[in-house]
């Protein structure tokens, strides 16, 4: 499916553009302190309203074996700033909340097809679990976008915690 620029895209925004829209498909979320992988569903949507920013939404959720939907287990919602030239790329800002008590910042460069972001600054409420660090990658692969989180949590180092392939689907 082609990338097809909106007319009230800010030009600050066209390094995310292949971005826009919903991408929806499967995954798997494992922690060292879980009792194995599980399977999950996500959605992700990115849509501006002409501001110079992305508004981020994702929910995730647990897949049966058949890849039906079992149980909510994670949401975040947030935005997206695109920041001046860094070598081959842009900088970018990324701002994400989470219902578990958990804000996150992370600063890191959007290089054509590719999104590499690392956590600056970690907040939490104090009810939210221990979650010190996190990094992630974005990328359009084939025409999917494919991503990877890892974090630092829970006593554990910077480990793999979810990664999922997303097809985008389709506008109606």
């Amino acid at each position: 499916m082609p990338i097809e620029l909106s007319d009230d895209l800010p030009a600050e925004l066209v390094p995310l553009a292949w971005l826009v829209g919903t991408w929806a498909g499967a995954g798997v979320l494992g922690y060292p302190t879980m009792d194995g992988d599980i399977q999950v569903g996500q959605e992700i949507e990115f849509r501006h309203d002409g501001r110079p920013f992305l508004e981020h939404s994702c929910r995730t959720w647990e897949l049966d074996g058949d890849g039906s939907r079992v149980r909510p287990l994670a949401g975040e919602s947030g935005f997206w700033r695109v920041g001046p030239p860094e070598g081959d790329g842009r900088a970018l800002e990324v701002l994400l909340t989470h219902p578990t008590g958990v804000a996150e910042i992370y600063v890191g460069t959007v290089e054509g097809p590719r999104i590499s972001l690392r956590t600056d600054v970690v907040a939490r409420t104090a009810t939210a679990e221990e979650h010190n660090a996190a990094g992630r990658m974005y990328g359009l692969v084939e025409g999917d976008l494919l991503w990877v989180m890892e974090k630092a949590a829970l006593g554990q180092p910077m480990t793999p915690h979810v990664s999922a392939r997303l097809k985008r689907v389709p506008r109606t």
